[in-house]
């Protein structure tokens, strides 16, 4: 089975193509960015210390960045997940929190993706709390 830093190295299929339906806030025939794991991560990584985005906002903020009017909805929340999985395998082996994805910044406690960690919600609020980011 892959490593999450494995998944988060995939290349993967991405690119600005039209929407095939209407789903949630997307509007089928938009163009629509389908991102790969690693340009959410180095998304993420661009975000400041002690400010947070949510995943909204984090999906316009890429759709806008690679000419996109929205950033797929499913796609994004995958790769939140390798984001975060793949930080918590470098931490496992001893990388520091400044060397890894912050994606607590995009993550919090009602976020759906935090439930999924198979590391708990308990360290993306102990790192929110520590930044100064709402729970």
């Amino acid at each position: 089975m892959k490593s999450w830093n494995d998944r988060l190295s995939t290349p993967g299929i991405n690119g600005v193509r039209p929407t095939p339906g209407t789903m949630a806030d997307v509007v089928e025939g938009q163009p629509m960015l389908v991102p790969t794991a690693r340009q959410v991560d180095d998304f993420i990584r661009s975000i400041p210390e002690g400010v947070e985005m949510d995943v909204r906002a984090l999906r316009t903020a890429l759709a806008i960045e690679h000419g996109a009017e929205v950033t797929c909805p499913v796609t994004i929340g995958y790769h939140l997940r390798t984001v975060a999985e793949a930080a918590n395998e470098d931490l496992q082996r001893g990388m520091t929190l400044s060397d890894v994805a912050p994606f607590w910044r995009v993550l919090d406690a009602k976020t759906p993706t935090t439930k999924k960690l198979s590391f708990g919600a308990e360290f993306v609020a102990a790192q929110r709390k520590r930044e100064g980011l709402k729970p």
